[in-house]
């Protein structure tokens, strides 16, 4: 009878103690989330009933972005049904360019160029973490995607991280995966992607 009370007694201690992490992280998971289990980003929640614009325009992570998207005309095309995968750099990320880059794609005379940067980071359908995590696995540990341009994205595992490869060998980490949107999904990344 003896043994079979301490037995129990240090499977019950053995529990609570395993249970410490997963309540630990409860906390942090409730403030990085919104009421609809959707990432906040940028201190915002984001709404998986509005699409991609809709959503962007309230993250103060993304207001650079919001802004070249509106230089470059592509405001209704991000409204659409999609469904579209947009890897969206942070403002950190843009900084990172070379001084005064921001400044001269969003002169109305490089548009184009502006478009072909922007359009560099939207793969069609609806990606989710989960999706290129396992076509990572399939793929012998290296993802290739087509984006909008045309340019190509390649996504490969490092630890626990996803991280988006352009074609001029420049790796952007995806900071926020998975924030649903009506018509699609974003990644929030910490780096801007390149085309060739």
């Amino acid at each position: 009878m003896h043994a079979k009370r301490h037995f129990l007694k240090t499977t019950l201690a053995a529990l609570v103690v395993a249970a410490i992490p997963l309540t630990a992280g409860l906390p942090a998971y409730a403030a990085s989330h919104s009421a609809t289990g959707n990432p906040m980003v940028g201190g915002a929640a984001m709404f998986p009933d509005k699409n991609i614009v809709e959503n962007a325009l309230n993250s103060k992570d993304h207001t650079t972005l919001v802004a070249a998207v509106k230089a470059a005309g592509l405001v209704e095309t991000l409204q659409g049904n999609g469904p579209f995968t947009v890897f969206a750099p942070t403002n950190a990320a843009f900084e990172k360019l070379p001084a005064g880059t921001v400044d001269t794609l969003l002169k109305p005379e490089m548009k184009g160029d502006l478009t072909k940067v922007l359009t560099a980071h939207v793969v069609a359908g609806k990606v989710t973490a989960e999706d290129l995590a396992k076509k990572i696995r399939a793929h012998g540990g290296r993802y290739n995607m087509q984006t909008v341009s045309g340019d190509a994205l390649t996504a490969a595992r490092s630890g626990s991280s996803i991280y988006i490869y352009d074609e001029s060998g420049g790796a952007a980490k995806v900071e926020i995966a998975d924030v649903m949107q009506s018509n699609g999904v974003i990644h929030s990344i910490d780096d801007v992607l390149l085309p060739k």
